[in-house]
């Protein structure tokens, strides 16, 4: 573990000098991590777990559609609960065509990426900090498990890629694809780029003060050379929830299960594309200290600001299902259990067997949450699930 790593000076480096704004931003940035950290510390156990989930199911759908699978957190929420009531890590395949049925058959290959997703999510939640020194060896094994129920992905999974990539910018509406940046050429120099890279990692990690500003330099160069064929925007993304589990820092190791920073990154998709292109200037280098770092970790700077706002959010959510009365909690489930459809009251009677009254009371409790959305009015009104 980096926790029996003798200290020594010159394995501290960032590759780039930080300007004294930017240290500035990373001093501010960890200050009101710690203090979030510590109303964590006041919250119960029931809590935080409820916490954690919604931020798992917001992160796996953030992360697959801005990769552009099309799955509402709605959807995956309901995924999840079905495998976790399984809870065999074999779960998605034996219950893929009970899921299948449920939703729209034009979902399955969203669905393989989010199962993919939700099993290296919990590894990386489960056993982040086992995981350090990070080597190439974990890293193929969770693009294994990002990758594993999707047939096409077989014959590459967890090995680096033999075809030349590109980041691309893919716009689920037009159809249309922009490359963003030019990646490492297959073969010995992306062998070369990874392994400086989690060396790099490994030596910088226990000592830099800036554990934010190492992460971020390590997502970003590992999307500069997008050593996998297929999945690398994924796992960029989540290195960089692991590197923060990874820290030194205790706050942020505490924090970073509830940190929902690809929701974030799917609302500013963008300039997040954007932001790579002006980091890169368009193509990998081999030697990172060519590369615009600070203009990308100002910018991940600014999402965890963002993430860490959300936190309360996340509470308040988890407060306010488990405040729920038993009728408001009765038909919370049956919208759960059809995360598609959009519901009208008289259904919603008939399927519960509970009176008009308490029926809308219910609604009207769940809307006041935010944890149903009304659409129309009068005859026509529908509620669906929200998340």
């Amino acid at each position: 573990m980096w926790l029996d790593r003798p200290y020594s000076a010159n394995i501290m480096a960032l590759s780039f000098n930080a300007s004294d704004e930017l240290t500035l931003r990373l001093k501010q940035t960890d200050l009101v991590a710690a203090k979030h950290s510590s109303l964590l510390e006041s919250l119960q156990p029931r809590d935080l777990e409820a916490m954690s989930r919604q931020v798992r199911i917001s992160t796996i759908g953030a992360t697959t559609r801005i990769e552009n699978a099309i799955l509402t957190d709605a959807q995956i929420d309901w995924i999840d609960t079905v495998l976790t009531r399984d809870g065999r890590p074999s779960s998605f395949a034996a219950l893929r065509s009970q899921i299948e049925d449920k939703l729209s058959k034009r979902h399955e290959r969203s669905l393989e990426e989010v199962a993919g997703c939700r099993e290296m999510l919990t590894t990386i939640y489960s056993q982040g900090r086992d995981l350090f020194p990070l080597t190439l060896a974990t890293l193929r094994g969770l693009h294994q498990q990002l990758l594993q129920y999707h047939a096409p992905a077989a014959y590459h999974l967890g090995r680096f890629k033999v075809v030349p990539n590109s980041v691309i910018q893919r716009n689920a509406l037009t159809g249309t694809e922009r490359e963003v940046l030019k990646t490492s050429d297959p073969g010995p120099l992306t062998d070369a780029a990874m392994s400086d890279l989690l060396d790099w990692y490994n030596e910088t990690l226990p000592h830099n003060p800036w554990p934010l500003a190492v992460a971020s330099e390590l997502v970003f160069r590992f999307l500069a050379c997008h050593p996998f064929q297929d999945g690398n925007g994924r796992m960029g993304r989540v290195l960089f929830i692991l590197a923060l589990l990874q820290s030194p820092e205790p706050h942020w190791n505490q924090l970073a299960p509830y940190l929902a920073v690809d929701r974030v990154i799917e609302q500013r998709r963008v300039e997040y594309y954007s932001v790579l292109a002006q980091t890169s200037g368009g193509r990998f280098d081999p030697d990172p200290h060519n590369y615009n770092l600070p203009l990308f970790i100002r910018f991940m700077s600014r999402v965890v600001d963002e993430a860490l706002e959300a936190v309360n959010f996340y509470k308040d959510r988890a407060a306010a299902i488990f405040d729920l009365a038993p009728a408001p909690t009765t038909v919370l489930e049956y919208f759960r259990d059809l995360p598609e459809q959009r519901l009208t009251a008289a259904l919603l009677r008939q399927a519960t067997g509970l009176p008009g009254r308490t029926i809308t009371r219910a609604l009207s409790t769940l809307l006041n949450a935010k944890l149903i959305q009304r659409y129309g009015r009068g005859p026509a009104t529908r509620y669906q699930l929200a998340f």
